[in-house]
């Protein structure tokens, strides 16, 4: 077998195999590569020796490490794995799709790949079509939200490793359902990093909150991102993964003429025409700038999708009446930020923000751009896990406001995209949790996050421990929910939307300025037109009557028991409660 190895600073490289060390050879071919053949298969443990080091390193590159980021890297014979299932049936293209975002160390007890593939007839009753990983690569500990990954190539082996990944991408695509993996290119965890020793995956020419950026553009780079890129195509190619969320793109620092993001596009749609498949990236931006979905053919990015977290922060304030931090831009008239947001997508679009104190955004051509390039969401792990409490929308709004924002979101132009346990209004908090081996470390999270909160005006003592067990033991869903009164009944009505969207061909619509939307501020209530269906929701505790026009339609799904319109074209909508009419 052959390894290699990037290391262009070092002057000798040699690879611990086993009990054996192999002196490696720099290649002629490729500047700081070295290489060597050693016998090997599944399972033999390795590293490299750099220089004078008496302690081998990890495989920058390897695909398991079976001790931790620390330990020896694994040799992973993908022919030994479970070989990927058929791609999922035409419906979970992106434009039809209903994500559903899912942390496997705690959507369910055991916190495996296994038992959350046990778990799969939930969301295929449910009626979504793809399975949105948060992300699973190596870091240090065994519990934590996956952001401080320090080896992009392998697979946490607490959740199961290769082989567990593997398993629950097969499954997932017999149950019909697509899979999707979060992954991280802007930074890399603090602990457990081996990479700089290696060569310069890091550059002080740009700063990130996290510290030296990730290699894009200073010297070096070519080889980092051929790094990254590789990566994100293994995930692809070797599991059968449908997709890729790239994790928080406006923090890729990258001067070149030619982006990271620009390669990884292009890559991408050429593996999905190598093998057929419908391959696709959907990116976290904070920029609203629609070239990040515009096809690189007219002068954009390239990238397939992007989350819009405009719509959320509209959405959550007409819901909630919050007003802190970002959500001050919205709160003034929620619904009117709500109205645009579904309209022309971004609300920044070159308006004025206060909470960054400057212009912000770039207008999107509606008529040009489809509404699947943009995902739609009522919370995420970062709009719950990044509060003080973790405390998701259900600890504080009423059945009937947690039916009109799921209404909302999934009837309206986005693609949608659930986090899991929102369909039922789970109980249990989605909090920020870590397990950092070093005590330092663990005590500057710890501290910082309190510190943070401070300022806001919460005591210390009130901000959950990141580090102690019992804060990912509340975050773990409780399964007994679903089946329990309001529990169940909001669960039942997911499934009705769910339904409704995949049954009316224009709740899918890509037509951005088709969408017709009405709404009173003070009344508080919204409806919306996608083709010839109706959508009215009351956020008010008192009933309204809205006018629709005489067109006809009649109520297809409603929270509340609803007559369907008179002749005049009004309709009466209880109090926090939401209607579906169609012809």
């Amino acid at each position: 077998m052959q390894f290699e190895v990037w290391a262009p600073l070092t002057g000798r490289v040699a690879l611990r195999l086993d009990d054996a060390t192999y002196d490696m050879t720099r290649d002629p071919s490729r500047d700081g590569w070295w290489t060597v053949e050693a016998p090997a298969g599944d399972g033999s443990r390795y590293g490299f020796l750099l220089d004078a080091e008496a302690v081998p390193r990890p495989d920058p590159r390897g695909r398991r490490l079976p001790d931790g980021p620390d330990g020896l890297s694994a040799v992973v014979d993908f022919a030994t794995l479970a070989a990927p299932a058929p791609a999922p049936p035409p419906r979970t293209r992106l434009q039809d799709a209903v994500l559903y975002e899912l942390h496997v160390g705690t959507f369910t007890p055991e916190g495996t790949f296994d038992a959350a593939a046990d778990r799969l007839g939930h969301l295929t009753d449910l009626g979504v079509t793809h399975v949105e990983l948060m992300p699973v690569c190596s870091f240090p500990g065994r519990h934590g939200w996956g952001y401080d990954g320090v080896a992009p190539w392998s697979v946490h082996e607490p959740y199961g490793g290769p082989a567990g990944l593997a398993r629950f991408t097969q499954a997932a695509h017999a149950a019909g359902l697509g899979v999707v993996l979060d992954v991280v290119h802007n930074h890399l965890g603090p602990s457990g990093n081996h990479l700089p020793a290696f060569g310069p995956y890091f550059t002080d020419t740009h700063h990130t909150p996290w510290g030296a950026a990730v290699n894009l553009d200073a010297s070096g780079s070519d080889e980092v991102r051929a790094y990254l890129l590789g990566s994100a195509l293994a995930w692809l190619r070797d599991y059968g993964i449908d997709g890729l969320r790239l994790d928080a793109v406006h923090a890729l620092a990258d001067g070149r003429a030619l982006t990271f993001l620009e390669e990884l596009g292009a890559a991408v749609d050429e593996l999905a025409a190598d093998t057929g498949r419908p391959l696709f990236l959907i990116a976290e931006s904070d920029r609203c700038d629609p070239r990040t979905v515009t096809p690189r053919a007219d002068g954009g990015l390239g990238l397939h999708a992007q989350w819009n977290d405009d719509f959320h922060h509209a959405l959550h304030c007409a819901l909630t009446g919050e007003s802190q931090a970002y959500y001050g831009d919205f709160a003034e008239a929620p619904l009117a930020a709500l109205a645009k947001t579904m309209t022309r997508v971004f609300f920044h679009d070159g308006t004025w923000s206060s909470f960054r104190g400057r212009t912000h955004g770039r207008p999107v051509e509606r008529r040009r751009t489809p509404a699947h390039r943009f995902l739609g969401y009522t919370q995420t792990h970062d709009q719950i896990g990044n509060r003080a409490l973790g405390d998701r929308l259900s600890a504080s709004l009423s059945p009937g406001l947690l039916a009109c924002a799921a209404t909302v979101a999934l009837t309206g132009p986005f693609v949608p995209m659930l986090f899991m346990g929102e369909e039922w209004g789970a109980g249990t908090p989605w909090q920020y949790f870590t397990d950092h081996p070093d005590p330092e470390l663990a005590e500057a999270v710890r501290a910082g996050r309190r510190r943070e909160f401070a300022a806001h005006g919460w005591k210390a003592e009130e901000i959950p421990d990141p580090q102690d067990p019992a804060t990912r033991d509340r975050s773990r869903l409780d399964w007994a929910e679903p089946g329990q009164g309001a529990h169940a009944r909001l669960l039942a009505w997911y499934r009705t939307l769910v339904t409704l969207r995949r049954t009316h061909p224009d709740l899918r619509d890509p037509d951005l300025a088709a969408v017709r939307v009405a709404y009173d501020e003070e009344r508080r209530w919204l409806t919306f037109r996608r083709g010839d269906v109706r959508v009215t929701v009351n956020l008010s505790p008192e009933p309204v009557t809205i006018a629709l026009g005489r067109n006809g339609v009649r109520v297809l799904a409603a929270w509340e028991p609803v007559e369907h319109p008179g002749a005049d074209g009004r309709i009466h909508v209880p109090g926090e409660s939401a209607v579906v009419l169609g012809p």
